[in-house]
């Protein structure tokens, strides 16, 4: 049976607060965020637990394979052969950091799919 998202949270990291500090501590340009460091740690902790760990896994992810959000949208336009396209690009840039790699996920699963098909 999975364990409830306070349980994972108290596995994972010992306190929602503990949580909070490593999604803050999250390099530059990963997560889109408030200009006030304390009031978005302050947003955060009112933030459900499960809202929290999947911010927290989209954002490790992000941050190990790319680095930052700008990297993503490149791959993803990469992916997609629309490097060109800058007003794309600026569309891109203004979604959420949960749904560019929701959409980075997706278009890389189709492309495989795609590859796979021909062989």
């Amino acid at each position: 049976m999975k364990k409830s998202p306070l349980a994972q949270v108290k596995d994972s990291f010992g306190s929602k607060e503990k949580l909070v500090d490593a999604l803050v501590s999250l390099p530059e340009g990963v997560l889109d965020r408030a200009e006030d460091k304390a009031e978005w740690k302050q947003q955060l902790l009112t933030a459900a637990n499960s809202k929290l760990l999947k911010l927290h896994n989209v954002g490790s992810e992000i941050a190990k394979r790319f680095g930052n959000k700008e990297k993503l949208v490149d791959a993803l336009l990469k992916l997609q052969s629309r490097s060109k396209d800058q007003d794309f690009r600026t569309k891109l840039v203004s979604l959420p950091v949960g749904k560019l790699y929701d959409r980075f996920m997706s278009v890389e699963r189709a492309s495989k799919r795609a590859q796979a098909s021909k062989k």
